[in-house]
């Protein structure tokens, strides 16, 4: 072939030139510092990746709920208005100490309040609501001679009641503001007897349910719930939510046509028993 024709390359040389080549470039990469060389990607963790479902989710901060609004805060403080307060002194007891009260206690097999003079020569202006103010005591014997003499006066006190009505309410708004149970059973059990005591007593009674009625509507709903075992404070009496439910079923009863209206208006969550 002449001398200006075209060169055949000699492919067995090249191919010991590339694979010098390679080996070269290999040598020099293992002679590079460790810091030139490229590092290997990390390999993600299940728990870096982000999860879709809430019930697997961390609160931000232990013990804490994704739902609280309050800063970390556990919410506004409790108002208290069910709280006992403690009751004033009472004129009762100063009469009692003094020997004004023409009363004694009897003791015996069972205790019991003996009077010293017949109880219809009692002047009821005075004395109900000098007794009634001694309701809220929770000294004895004071307590027990309170209550019971109020009692006795309203069982035996007939026609003479009905006008004593307007000073019986303010003894008893009285020991309703303490919110005490102990206090607020005694209560109803004594409204429940003045309202069945004379005729159109409850009727007068309705005018003053805006001073009385505020304290059953806060403590209705004070119910134990114990199942099939037995209450035994229904029999004792003590059984704050149904005293309340029969003293308001008394005084729909005996207040006539505008008392359930009434009730209605103070505690929205009665319903008549006359239904």
């Amino acid at each position: 072939m002449p001398s200006g024709g075209p060169r055949i390359a000699n492919t067995s040389a090249v191919a010991l030139r590339t694979k010098s080549s390679k080996k070269a470039i290999a040598s020099s990469a293992a002679t590079l510092p460790v810091s030139r060389k490229q590092a290997p990607r990390a390999a993600k963790k299940p728990g870096m990746l982000m999860t879709l479902s809430s019930s697997t989710a961390k609160p931000a901060v232990a013990g804490k709920s994704y739902f609280n609004f309050g800063n970390g805060q556990d919410g506004p403080k409790k108002t208290g208005a069910r709280r006992a307060r403690k009751p004033t002194a009472t004129q009762f007891k100063k009469f009692y100490v003094r020997g004004d009260l023409p009363v004694t206690v009897s003791h015996g097999a069972k205790r019991k309040v003996q009077w010293k003079i017949d109880t219809a020569q009692l002047d009821y202006h005075h004395y109900l609501p000098l007794f009634l103010d001694g309701i809220r005591e929770l000294e004895e014997p004071y307590k027990f001679i309170a209550f019971e003499g109020t009692m006795t006066l309203l069982n035996r006190g007939g026609n003479k009641i009905l006008p004593c009505v307007p000073q019986c309410i303010m003894p008893l708004k009285t020991a309703l503001a303490t919110r005490d149970p102990r206090i607020l059973c005694l209560v109803m059990q004594v409204i429940q007897t003045l309202v069945q005591s004379a005729d159109l007593v409850g009727e007068a009674l309705v005018p003053y349910y805006r001073q009385l009625l505020p304290v059953f509507n806060l403590f209705i709903s004070n119910r134990v719930n114990i199942g099939d075992q037995i209450d035994y404070g229904q029999r004792k009496k003590e059984n704050l939510g149904d005293l309340i439910m029969e003293t308001l079923e008394l005084l729909e009863k005996y207040g006539g046509d505008d008392a359930f209206i009434n009730i209605k208006y103070m505690i929205p969550t009665y319903e008549s028993s006359g239904m």
